[in-house]
Parts: C-alpha cells; sequence; structure tokens
C-alpha cells in the first residue's frame, strides 16, 4: 500500500510538471517580449519566485520552455516573466522556422534568421536541420537585413569595443561566423552571447553557449546549451580543429563556397 501510494505521488507530481498547473498564472501582458509564433501554444504569464529554476518549475521540459522564451538559465531570475505552455509537451521540439525553404535547395548550406522571431534556421539544400533561438540587435543597433556571404571564422573571437557588464573583459563571441562588414568598417558576426529572451545586441547574432556562461560567470553549473558550437560545427565540419587554445581567425576571401546568409 505504501509503494502503491508513492507512486500515485509521482505519477501526480509528474502530471502537474506537464501541465503546468500548480503555478499561478499572471497577466499576460506583464510578458511583454512577443513572437508571432506565440499563438501557436496555449500558455500563460509567470513571474519567477526566489529559489526556483528551469529544472524545478519544468522537470524534463526545461530545455524547451527556455527555447520557447528565447532565454537562458542565467536570465531566469526572481521578478521574471516568462510564457509558459499550459502543456509543457507543447513545446517539445519547437520550431517556427519553415521546414522546407525552396529558395536555399541550391545551397549546401543556408542560413536564415527571422527578426520578427528571434529565430534561426539553418538548411541543407532546403532541408531544416537546425533551428536555434537568437539575440539579434536593439533598436538603434539594428541586425542587417538581407543576404550575406561567410567570410570567416574564428573559434576564440571576442569583441573589440565591448566589455562584459561591470568588468573590463572583451566579450567573448566565441564560435565565431563572421557574415558582413559595414561601410564604418564594423562587422557582424553569429557568436556566443547571454540570451535574455528579447533582442539585446549592437547588431550581431547570438546564440547559447553555457561554457562560455560557466567559465567567466561561474554558471549554469552543468553547461548543456551550445547553440553557437552546433551551427559552427554544422557550418565548418573541420571546425573542431580551431578548438585549440591560440587557434586564430580562418577568412574566406571569396565567401564560403555553397553557404549563404540571410536575415529577414
Amino acid at each position: 500500500m505504501i509503494l502503491l501510494a508513492r507512486n500515485l505521488l509521482l505519477i501526480l507530481f509528474f502530471t502537474v510538471l506537464a501541465t503546468g498547473a500548480d503555478l499561478e498564472a499572471s497577466p499576460k501582458n506583464r510578458c511583454r517580449v512577443s513572437f508571432p509564433s506565440d499563438s501557436s501554444i496555449d500558455w500563460f504569464c509567470y513571474q519567477i519566485k526566489q529559489n526556483e529554476t528551469a529544472e524545478s518549475l519544468f522537470g524534463k521540459h526545461w530545455e524547451n520552455v527556455l527555447r520557447f522564451n528565447r532565454i537562458d538559465r542565467n536570465h531566469l531570475r526572481p521578478g521574471k516573466y516568462i510564457k509558459v505552455p499550459n502543456d509543457l509537451k507543447s513545446v517539445v521540439d519547437f520550431n517556427p522556422m519553415p521546414l522546407k525553404l525552396d529558395r536555399a535547395k541550391d545551397y549546401r548550406k543556408y542560413v536564415l534568421i527571422d527578426l520578427s522571431e528571434q529565430f534561426l534556421g539553418a538548411y541543407d539544400y532546403g532541408e531544416l536541420t537546425l533551428s536555434l533561438p537568437v539575440a539579434t540587435g536593439t533598436p538603434g543597433h539594428g541586425t542587417p537585413k538581407g543576404l550575406f556571404k561567410v567570410w570567416g571564422r574564428e573559434r576564440w573571437h571576442r569583441s573589440t569595443k565591448y566589455t562584459i557588464s561591470g568588468t573590463g573583459i572583451l566579450y567573448p563571441m566565441y564560435w565565431g561566423i563572421w557574415f558582413h562588414t559595414s561601410k564604418n568598417w564594423v562587422r557582424f558576426w553569429i557568436h556566443s552571447r547571454d540570451m535574455p529572451g528579447q533582442p539585446a545586441s549592437h547588431g550581431c547574432v547570438g546564440l547559447y553557449d553555457e561554457e562560455m556562461q560557466k567559465k567567466f560567470y561561474k554558471r549554469p553549473d552543468s553547461p548543456e546549451l551550445m547553440d553557437s558550437k552546433k551551427l559552427y560545427l554544422w557550418l565548418f565540419p573541420d571546425g573542431l580543429k580551431d578548438d585549440v587554445p591560440g587557434s586564430k581567425l580562418t577568412e574566406y576571401p571569396e565567401g564560403l563556397q555553397g553557404a549563404l546568409i540571410e536575415i529577414k
């Protein structure tokens, strides 16, 4: 009887986790950041409480909920409002990007970045291979739109201008993919960055890198989300050779053959 009661409690616990039914909803307008695909999921707004984590709130679905919110674990802080799916299983493999892209079918590697969705799709000959949340430029520091070639790659790239807030440490833009240079000679990259759940950069395109965050912020304890590395190795199959101390920028003077980046 004791064992049966324990099993029933476990079933009830994981059922509650799967529905989010134990969380107190806040007014939806408190979740001020919105994306077109929000309407595809039934969700409610929730304010993070003290000592709550993605894992404690959402169990095995924590990564899916974070990706739906385009946010990292370090930004899931007390007072933060996030969107919680009524059914956590509804955001398993969440993807707002098209599964097929006809205009990409002639390209070996094609990256589509949707600024309105804050999401990136990586396509092999028009077939979606990766779908990843991003953080792009803020108003006044917009990410450029258009079609771009890949001009270079640099595993350990760092900003030459911006620092980690509150420090003198140049911001780590690891697993960097250089795709544009402005008329003012400003280079734009796809790279590792913090993911606060909204546009946050000076024009570059940021992706999850919890190993970078662990190195510079000492958290999360166990890095798991490594989208910047994932995209880098997808685009450059030999990219692991760059993952050694001291590796430098590799340039493609004519652009990386068979690759194109579209930002819209």
